[in-house]
């Protein structure tokens, strides 16, 4: 495969290009998902350096692991499932040491891009405010499963195979983890019978989840740990 025909490559090509040893296949697959693996990172972990760390781990292992796919799930699935194992490693040791992601309104704020932390309304940035703090405030599997599901628009099958767990599995974190958030966001809802959901995936209600991750604007890198920079930015 010559770098001309990259960009309509399927994905599952890509891999198998790289695994090859195509010098740019992987680099590729990175441009076309970083924006959602960081997406997933940062709203998982609710600290930039954390979820840029964590896609950085997460694309190296993938980077080494690629000859190990075997084709039983979309190759984006495959990467989400590394991501999102990668990010709750670093929860978890995060816990371990007794801190929290995301613990004051500075730390909040940078969380928020740029451009809207200095243009959005004063409203719009207190309500991503809220709910940052609010999801951070849940154990990682549970925003994991939340991330996925409410904020991402995953179904529950495709979540459940991206956490490697079973559906119902799924289906209770994201219950346990809704009903936690409901105290601290039901006051942002106007309609009480939607309450008890922080988003509804792909039927999103306008103003009511976290501003998505934009990502870097430039081509992707060829080499996994590239992400480190371009992610961060996101």
């Amino acid at each position: 495969m010559d770098d001309a025909a990259l960009g309509d490559a399927s994905d599952h090509d890509l891999l198998g290009a790289h695994v090859a040893g195509h010098p740019h296949a992987f680099g590729e697959l990175v441009r076309r998902h970083r924006d959602r693996l960081w997406a997933v990172a940062l709203r998982t972990l609710g600290d930039r350096e954390e979820a840029a760390d964590a896609v950085q781990d997460a694309l190296v292992s993938a980077f080494r692991a690629a000859h190990t796919f075997r084709g039983q799930s979309a190759v984006t699935t495959w990467l989400h499932r590394i991501t999102v194992n990668a990010c709750l490693d670093r929860a978890r040791k995060a816990a371990s040491r007794k801190t929290s992601p995301v613990d004051d309104t500075e730390r909040l704020e940078q969380l928020l891009e740029p451009q809207e932390s200095a243009e959005a309304p004063a409203e719009r940035r207190d309500l991503h405010r809220q709910l940052l703090a609010a999801l951070a405030t849940l154990p990682p599997d549970q925003r994991a499963a939340l991330v996925l599901v409410d904020m991402q628009g995953y179904p529950v099958a495709e979540a459940a195979d991206v956490l490697g767990v079973p559906t119902g599995t799924v289906k209770s974190r994201c219950a346990r983890g809704r009903a936690k958030l409901l105290p601290l966001l039901a006051h942002l809802r106007g309609d009480a019978r939607d309450s008890g959901r922080v988003d509804r995936g792909r039927n999103r209600t306008p103003g009511a989840s976290v501003p998505p991750a934009s990502g870097p604007k430039d081509a992707g890198p060829s080499d996994p740990a590239a992400v480190k920079g371009g992610g961060g930015r996101a």
